[in-house]
């Protein structure tokens, strides 16, 4: 797994890339609170060589929580800048700084 992320110096965004690895997996999807947790919209395209990428438009200067979801399955991102738990999921979240 892995994210990338590109600052642009013309607008208050950051290009925010999630790579999954997953080559048996059907759907991937990343959910946050940048997207109110919502898979629709935010399902990452599968390549050939069997990992999930998708580019997301993220406003700059903030912090988010996001998990992957893998077939159904909830799943944080190892190479995330922090880990929190969160009450509400009653689980460790994957935290994006930005």
């Amino acid at each position: 797994m892995g994210i990338t992320k590109q600052y642009l110096k013309s607008k208050p965004i950051c290009k925010v890339t999630f790579s999954v690895p997953a080559e048996d997996a059907k759907k991937v999807a990343v959910v946050g609170d940048f997207n109110n947790w919502s898979p629709k919209g935010s399902a990452l395209k599968k390549l050939k060589n069997g990992t999930f990428k998708g580019t997301f438009d993220l406003p700059k200067e903030g912090t988010y929580e996001f998990k992957y979801i893998v077939d159904g399955n909830y799943v944080n991102e190892a190479e995330a800048d922090r880990f929190q738990w969160n009450e509400f999921a009653g689980a460790e979240n994957s935290v994006l700084e930005l």
